[in-house]
């Protein structure tokens, strides 16, 4: 029992390395100005993505019935789309005006970064700094999460938890499986979150860089999620 547990934990873990969720995760980070922003999108994911995972594997498991071949697939294409989507948002942010970063310290002594989008022809005051910050969950995140966890290896998760000989452990299972993706998430959220802060401390051209990287890649992968999808498979051979 406790192996399998813990076999479910870094199962969950390594889960939440996959290049889908990856690029998911990286794109997001993009709208973080600091680690702990970046580390809760993380967190938002893995939540998201548990979230779903115990719903429908609870359905799964009390029906003793896997994901049908053709839902899986449209889950599939679904992520390949969501990816295509937040990479072109990636861009379009990046193209939207000119970013000024600079290092800001509140009256508290906390210091971080914060962003300014100009228009083309304004000139930054860098001795203004009134601004307001964004509070709450990352709902995007969460929401990212959750289409994640009804596709791709989700599926296949759902079908080997149908072995298990009781609807709890196998419940269980899945929560473990889920915590383990939330830590592992929230674990590369801050290693991805390390290039783009410091850049942005240094060189804005370079986070500028990377953030198009970020943008560019995640295109790339949902791209090829979707062109391994059955159907698209199928309609590539009948035009060949």
């Amino acid at each position: 029992m406790t192996s399998l547990l813990l076999l479910g934990l870094l199962l969950g873990m390594r889960h939440a390395l996959e290049a889908d969720h990856v690029a998911a995760v990286a794109s997001l980070a993009t709208r973080s100005r600091n680690v702990r922003g970046t580390v809760l999108q993380g967190v938002a994911w893995g939540f998201g993505h548990t979230i779903t995972l115990l719903a429908v594997g609870g359905v799964c498991l009390a029906l003793r019935a896997a994901i049908p071949q053709r839902l899986a697939a449209a889950l599939e294409g679904a992520v390949g789309v969501m990816l295509l989507l937040l990479g072109a948002d990636v861009l379009r942010r990046l193209r939207r005006g000119r970013i000024h970063l600079h290092a800001h310290r509140h009256d508290d002594g906390t210091v971080h970064l914060h962003a300014h989008r100009h228009a083309p022809a304004e000139v930054h005051d860098p001795h203004r700094h009134e601004h307001t910050h964004r509070a709450g969950f990352p709902s995007r995140a969460l929401l990212v999460g959750l289409v994640h966890g009804m596709a791709g290896s989700a599926a296949l998760l759902m079908v080997a938890v149908t072995t298990l000989s009781s609807v709890w452990l196998g419940v269980v299972y899945i929560a473990v499986f889920g915590a383990g993706s939330i830590l592992g998430m929230a674990v590369l959220a801050a290693v991805i979150s390390l290039p783009l802060q410091g850049t942005a401390r240094n060189l804005t051209p370079w986070y500028h860089g990377i953030e198009a990287l970020v943008g560019v890649g995640t295109i790339l992968v949902g791209g090829w999620v979707l062109f391994q999808t059955p159907w698209v498979q199928a309609l590539l051979s009948r035009m060949g």
